[in-house]
């Protein structure tokens, strides 16, 4: 999904959880602006990162105009670190005036997709490129169905034949069908096309078919951190396995522990409280949570007793151990694995 605003300046913010459209987005403004010099030359992009350059540096590049050649199409990814302070913002504000003709600057601004709002400074920045004339868009990652027909669009954009079942079966693999909450999704865009481009070079006349998917592109399933730790905190023992599994590829066994200790620490803390008569709404204020993470802590702390929850995390020490080889145990990837799952069987399937 996008929101687009009227433009006349050659400028452009762009913003969101897709990354391969935000990318495009930024490609189509250098396009548009070439195509109203009517020269047929790509514009040349100069590409940089708010941490890496200054207002007085893509004032530089924007600002000059065309002698010979094309235009420069001036693209600032996560331009944050340039508004840190009012002397900061108001001096990259000014460069959106001074864009010369034949030119064009972007700025983007790729999120994990956690929050559905900018930044204070983001905003601001949003709203001076409005005021400017420029466009203003943002772009979501497509999920499950919606991915296998983003999927569908970039294929016959490219000329490339899918048959049934194949973009879906892309979007499997790319992870759209993840749906914990706390899935990165940004990068999921950018590997699909990068699969279609390469399931076209090994079907260049034919239909890419599901098989060819599945034999042709590696599963790329996001872990989900918070969906673990809710599983372990529910004790559905199947589910968190499968879950840890994924977290484990991605993590550091020692993070993980990490947040395995504070969840289940935090159960226990809940369920003092829940005795000595705290309601979920007081626990917002004495343990300083957002109203959805009490009422969820409490629910999981339903599910068990004091006692168990002790033994949980006496039994992480204990993990702790095997992960670090101590007291001579045998400290193998898959004899860690398999510690894990022992801990999950003996001190969280319920009893």
């Amino acid at each position: 999904m996008t929101h687009s605003t009227a433009t006349t300046a050659p400028i452009g913010y762009y913003g969101g959880d897709d990354a391969y459209s935000i990318d495009r987005a930024a490609d189509v403004l250098g396009r548009r602006v070439a195509a109203e010099t009517g020269d047929d030359r790509p514009l040349l992009r100069w590409r940089t990162g708010g941490d890496r350059t200054s207002a007085a540096e893509i004032a530089e590049r924007a600002a000059t105009g065309v002698l010979f050649g094309g235009g420069t199409l001036a693209v600032v990814d996560a331009p944050g670190p340039l508004l840190r302070s009012k002397a900061d913002r108001e001096a990259l504000f000014a460069v959106l005036g001074v864009v010369a003709p034949g030119n064009a600057l972007a700025f983007t601004a790729i999120t994990d997709g956690s929050s559905s709002r900018p930044s204070a400074a983001l905003e601001a920045l949003r709203e001076a490129v409005t005021a400017a004339g420029g466009e203003v868009r943002e772009f979501r990652a497509p999920t499950a169905g919606g991915m296998a027909r983003w999927i569908e669009e970039r294929a016959a954009e490219r000329g490339t034949t899918l048959a049934p079942g194949a973009a879906k079966a892309l979007a499997e693999r790319v992870g759209a069908f993840v749906r914990e909450g706390d899935v990165d999704r940004s990068g999921q865009g950018r590997l699909a096309v990068a699969e279609l481009a390469k399931l076209a070079l090994y079907r260049p006349d034919g239909a890419v078919t599901a098989d060819d998917v599945a034999a042709l592109v590696a599963e790329a399933v996001p872990a989900s951190t918070w969906a673990m730790l809710d599983a372990v905190a529910m004790r559905r023992v199947g589910h968190a396995a499968s879950l840890l599994e994924r977290v484990l590829d991605a993590t550091p066994e020692p993070v993980v522990l990490v947040q395995l200790h504070r969840r289940i620490r935090d159960l226990l803390e809940v369920a003092d409280r829940r005795e000595r008569g705290e309601t979920p709404g007081s626990l917002v204020r004495t343990m300083k949570l957002k109203p959805f993470r009490a009422e969820t802590l409490a629910r999981q702390a339903a599910s068990w007793t004091p006692g168990e929850l002790e033994d949980a995390l006496g039994g992480l020490l204990e993990l702790d151990g095997t992960i670090k080889g101590a007291a001579g145990i045998a400290s193998g990837e898959s004899q860690r694995r398999l510690a894990f799952t022992m801990w999950l069987a003996e001190s969280v399937a319920p009893r």
